[in-house]
């Protein structure tokens, strides 16, 4: 099994954090230092420490990820769009080692990101 981490960690309720929706497979979590008026980060409860690190056998569960994403685009009424990132490594962004999409929106978004 591997370490716990600050997302399971919220997830299981041991610390704080605003969970915007929760399932069997995933919790969507609003993320503290907010880089849009929507940022919601769409975590598995299984614990991936990064997508390079996914395997064929997640492909469901990663599938269900992007479906949830969808799900609170639609219940958040995102339709001027949002845009989804997962940060894979350090140089990457990646600040906890726990596999977790972010669904931004709320304002125009700029290319290239970062």
């Amino acid at each position: 099994m591997k370490p716990e981490t600050l997302f399971s960690k919220i997830i299981a309720g041991t610390i704080p954090g605003k969970i915007e929706y929760q399932d069997d497979l995933c919790a969507v979590l609003h993320d503290i230092r907010p880089q849009a008026p929507v940022h919601l980060l769409i975590i598995p409860k299984k614990i991936i420490s990064r997508i390079a690190l996914a395997t064929e056998a997640d492909a469901p569960l990663l599938g269900h990820l992007m479906l949830v994403a969808q799900k609170m685009a639609d219940k958040l009424s995102l339709q001027e769009g949002f845009r989804l990132v997962i940060n894979n490594g350090r140089h990457a962004g990646e600040s906890v080692p726990h596999l977790h999409i972010h669904l931004l929106a709320g304002r125009p978004l700029t290319w290239p990101p970062g």
